[in-house]
């Protein structure tokens, strides 16, 4: 038995779980080339900050369509991805404010 998407039964602890690790992974990732691009007044680091968080965002909406085509819980995913897009797009200035 499928759940319709207007049902709005989203609530799936271990999708919600899996979903926040990963974000957090990412932000940590983005979060150690920001530090290396300060202290090493490096563009390359620093265009690594914006590019982490869009790769994931893009894995993110990847995970997103999974779960959909095994009728999970989708919605936590397409969350972690726009999140992700969200704070890269606040990141774009990083490059150009390190150098």
């Amino acid at each position: 038995m499928t759940n319709n998407d207007v049902e709005k039964r989203w609530h799936d602890p271990v999708t919600f779980r899996a979903a926040v690790t990963f974000v957090v992974a990412v932000v940590v990732v983005a979060g150690v080339a920001f530090a290396a691009a300060v202290l090493w007044h490096s563009r390359i680091a620093g265009i690594l900050v914006p590019l982490t968080l869009f790769i994931g965002g893009v894995a993110a909406f990847v995970r997103t369509y999974q779960v959909w085509r095994a009728e999970g819980v989708w919605v936590i995913w397409q969350g972690a991805g726009w999140f992700l897009l969200g704070l890269m797009l606040i990141c774009l200035g990083v490059p150009v404010a390190v150098w």
